[in-house]
């Protein structure tokens, strides 16, 4: 497994990258986990309705093929890109779900922060708000994007779209718990979870 620190990074080069990964790697590649934070940018996914983006102001709005309606990424959001071999792992698209989702709660907890999921509206919540996200692309027999997690940002652009594609969903942060961590150091623990997971 490689592990990528990519810093902050536009959208739109960083997933070009993980489309060219995808359609270059052969059943020798390794996998690799890619953590990153974005510019401010609305992500619609492969199904992303239109009329969930509100009024989106100067943010630019992409086109994306991930699964799900539409997000919100910016400074202080942690993201982690899983590019797995779905096939060698033995695992089917609910199940990595699941298991980003777990790793998600996982590292929550080491703050005392109390999350689950849900079977109806995939992703991490805590208090009936949405802290974390989840969208992926199945492709190849493999497996890119992944999860984002909201540390220390401004949740005011997700004011302005129907996150998910439902109207009456709040979204939350670490810091509205009280929780000072860095982004990046973030990301390596949700990323410690995930490879614990896959060798339990």
């Amino acid at each position: 497994m490689i592990i990528r620190q990519l810093g902050i990074q536009a959208y739109e080069n960083v997933w070009r990258e993980m489309q060219h990964f995808t359609e270059i790697r052969t059943s020798e590649t390794l996998d690799e986990i890619w953590l990153v934070e974005h510019f401010s940018v609305y992500t619609l996914g492969l199904n992303g309705k239109h009329e969930h983006l509100l009024n989106v102001g100067d943010i630019p709005v992409i086109q994306t093929d991930r699964g799900g309606q539409v997000t919100y990424h910016g400074e202080g959001q942690a993201v982690v890109y899983v590019l797995f071999d779905l096939k060698r792992m033995n695992l089917n698209s609910q199940q990595i779900v699941t298991l980003l989702e777990n790793a998600t709660i996982q590292t929550l907890a080491n703050y005392e922060i109390h999350a689950d999921s849900r079977a109806d509206a995939r992703g991490v919540y805590v208090q009936n708000k949405k802290i974390g996200s989840i969208g992926l692309r199945i492709k190849k027999k493999g497996c890119y994007h992944g999860l984002s997690l909201n540390n220390n940002m401004d949740l005011k652009p997700f004011n302005f779209i129907n996150p998910c594609g439902y109207s009456d969903l709040k979204m939350t942060q670490l810091a509205d718990f009280g929780v000072n961590v860095e982004t990046s150091e973030l990301a390596r623990q949700i990323t410690s979870n995930i490879t614990k997971n896959l060798n339990d």
